[in-house]
């Protein structure tokens, strides 16, 4: 409603200002698959009324705190700070969750607001809500997809950048690999994908636990600024010993519900491989801290973030022929804040 009464006071042809805050008025909510169900967004600009002005946006995707106030003000003054407020439609979604029995997750939820997961890998890795079975996590970010691609509404927007860290990082990962809309709604898709714990990982080879995934060696990658190359890899040596390395989301093994429970192996490796990604890792971010992902299955990927990082995106490109970009931010533990308003990472998450 703010919007609207913001919209209709303005002369004919201007544009309203961005919402820049996570206040109520910077809300809009989603129907999924037609309605009733929907779920909540903040974003700078409505998704429903026509805006020349936009060319491109930004869907940045919140961490397991599921706070998505939090990363839609990171992502509105990393906005502000690349001058990219008045063409960038900023959106934070909210993947919302409430126990039913009272342990665990607490969100308040709005009539048919969708109960997606509480913890676990489900809600970040296309999983299906808890309220409605029929609905997956990766639905709801292509239905925004589907808004932006609107030309009545954004006919001057080009490419729409799908970011996260930490949690939000295993979310964009591991829809990159699997999502169907790219390459069919008339824009381009980018996806950046900071310091996630865990990786879907392509096969099942795992990097060895020498060179730069040694642990020794791994904690005090700090040291470095740029990304290390030296990894070997083969079949995990402790399979027998942790039998869900490789499942997913971890891997791509018994993948028998959500969003990619129908595409095999090799179109989820394809779509990996073929897709426009940069690799955000924070040249700090060694320490086993901020949700850690320390279970066996994520151990099988390196001792810590960075090396994890390192070792999957050098796989990738190495040999299965990738070309994903890598960046190591300077200074940066793991903290999305300073990732997404470090000057390089700007140039990547608002693109010319």
């Amino acid at each position: 409603m703010a919007f609207l009464l913001l919209l209709t006071a303005l002369p004919l042809g201007a544009q309203a200002a961005p919402c820049t805050s996570a206040t109520p008025a910077c809300t809009y909510w989603v129907a999924l698959k037609g309605g009733p169900a929907r779920s909540l967004i903040y974003t700078s600009f409505p998704l429903d009324k026509a805006n020349p002005a936009i060319r491109r946006a930004l869907i940045m995707v919140h961490g397991t705190l599921r706070n998505p106030d939090h990363y839609f003000n990171t992502a509105s003054a990393a906005a502000f700070l690349a001058g990219a407020q008045q063409d960038t439609v900023v959106i934070a979604p909210r993947f919302a969750s409430h126990s039913p029995n009272g342990r665990g997750c607490t969100d308040t939820l709005a009539d048919n607001e969708v109960n997606w997961s509480c913890g676990g890998d489900s809600w970040r890795s296309g999983g299906t809500s808890t309220s409605n079975p029929d609905l997956t996590s990766f639905d709801f970010v292509d239905e925004i997809l589907r808004r932006l691609a609107d030309k009545k509404v954004f006919p001057n927007l080009t490419v729409a950048v799908i970011a996260g860290h930490s949690a939000g990082g295993q979310f964009v990962d591991r829809y990159e690999m699997a999502n169907q809309v790219d390459g069919k709604l008339g824009i381009s898709l980018r996806y950046v994908v900071a310091n996630p714990s865990s990786y879907a990982w392509p096969d099942a080879t795992r990097p060895r636990a020498s060179e730069d995934a040694y642990p020794a060696n791994a904690g005090v990658g700090w040291q470095d600024e740029k990304p290390h190359t030296n990894f070997t890899y083969g079949r995990y040596s402790e399979a027998s010993q942790v039998p869900g390395y490789d499942v997913w989301p971890y891997g791509l093994e018994h993948r028998t519900t959500g969003y990619t429970a129908k595409m095999s192996d090799d179109q989820l490796r394809q779509q990996l491989v073929s897709r426009d990604a940069t690799y955000l890792l924070s040249q700090v971010d060694t320490l086993p801290l901020g949700g850690f992902d320390s279970s066996a299955d994520a151990m099988a990927q390196g001792p810590t973030r960075r090396a994890r990082g390192e070792a999957f995106v050098n796989y990738v490109n190495q040999k299965l022929g990738g070309h994903h970009n890598i960046m190591i931010v300077p200074e940066c533990g793991h903290n999305d804040r300073c990732v997404y308003t470090t000057r390089d990472v700007l140039n990547v998450i608002f693109p010319k």
